[in-house]
């Protein structure tokens, strides 16, 4: 199978050309974004392998197909970036990476936990400066807090596991019930009550409709003074401006992000000598108690060869005519 990967960073080479070494498919890889305008980079390829900054919306689906392409890619378990009805419409079938390496993002989520609640990347900076006191470096145990999980799936699990060993009390919210969180002593509760009761409120929930900007000016009323937020999810969960304002305020302690809501106008690129326009993103960059990492949770070696070996298997299976269920995204996905 001939496909046309779009956004491939350098990072990614070694791991796909390892996993393709036994498959065997024809890789034609860009560092271009896809878009209308570079839709015809695919011409003359079964399928294209998107990231998550990649436009899959209906114009460009059309002209994919128009181009013979028969199957979409993702190098992600997210798929809010792809159109999936105008996929299907045009007979295209869209296959995920539906679990890499979960350990990754909640080992990372938790490390924002951590790096928020005793300053670390203050006390970084002011030891380098020679500064050795410790005004303004106070944290909280860790012990004994309560920590509200919304999303209890694969990396949900792994993140109540971990805090399960710190102590914490941990409050899950999520439309399946998880028993191994269950076992683990995670309380579900309705996320309003999560909201209110947690001192840590970390968010590992897909992006639709009703999860989108979850986090606003009315869910920021129901928490405690000084909560710590953490999105390792999806940029669109959190309403920006309303976090401003909550950190404005006080009533944000602590946020941590590893997603932005118009992240694919910024990360994955060096723009160091560049003057970003995007307002909202750089007042969040001014607030002392904000962490922000560039889509950075997902990136260990073991997540990538987990995306490069499924991807590519995927592909294998699409080829072969039994497509694996499991990683098939489809429009009843997406109203489940």
């Amino acid at each position: 199978m001939r496909i046309c990967f779009y956004s491939v960073k350098l990072f990614e080479h070694g791991p796909f050309d390892r996993a393709n070494e036994s498959r065997r498919h024809t890789l034609d890889r860009h560092s271009e974004r896809l878009s209308v305008k570079t839709a015809p980079l695919a011409e003359g390829c079964d399928a294209v392998c998107v990231f998550v900054g990649d436009d899959v919306s209906a114009s460009v689906i059309d002209a994919l197909a128009d181009l013979g392409v028969r199957l979409i890619l993702l190098r992600s378990a997210g798929f809010n970036h792809v159109d999936v009805v105008a996929a299907e419409r045009r007979g295209l079938t869209t296959l995920r990476v539906p679990a890499y390496s979960p350990h990754a993002i909640a080992e990372h989520t938790v490390g924002l936990m951590l790096a928020l609640n005793r300053k670390i990347h203050r006390a970084y900076n002011r030891v380098r400066e020679q500064n050795f006191a410790l005004d303004g470096l106070l944290g909280f145990d860790m012990h004994g807090k309560t920590v509200g999980v919304v999303g209890t799936g694969r990396i949900g699990e792994v993140v109540c596991a971990i805090l399960a060993g710190f102590g914490c009390r941990v409050l899950a919210s999520d439309p399946v019930v998880n028993d191994v969180c269950v076992s683990l002593g995670a309380e579900y509760v309705g996320r309003e009550r999560l909201f209110a009761e947690s001192d840590i409120i970390t968010l590992h929930c897909p992006l639709t409709p009703e999860t989108k900007h979850m986090i606003d000016a009315g869910a920021l009323d129901l928490m405690k003074p000084g909560v710590m937020i953490i999105n390792t999810s999806r940029g669109a969960v959190v309403d920006s401006r309303a976090v401003i304002a909550g950190l404005k305020s006080e009533k944000i302690g602590a946020l941590g992000l590893d997603v932005y809501e118009e992240e694919a106008d910024l990360f994955f690129r060096d723009l160091s000598d560049t003057v970003i326009q995007d307002d909202v993103f750089m007042r969040l960059l001014t607030f002392p108690n904000v962490i922000v990492t560039a889509h950075q949770a997902f990136f260990t070696r073991e997540a990538l060869r987990g995306i490069a070996d499924t991807t590519l298997e995927n592909a294998s299976a699409f080829e072969s005519g039994s497509p694996i269920a499991d990683n098939v995204v489809s429009s009843s996905l997406i109203a489940g």
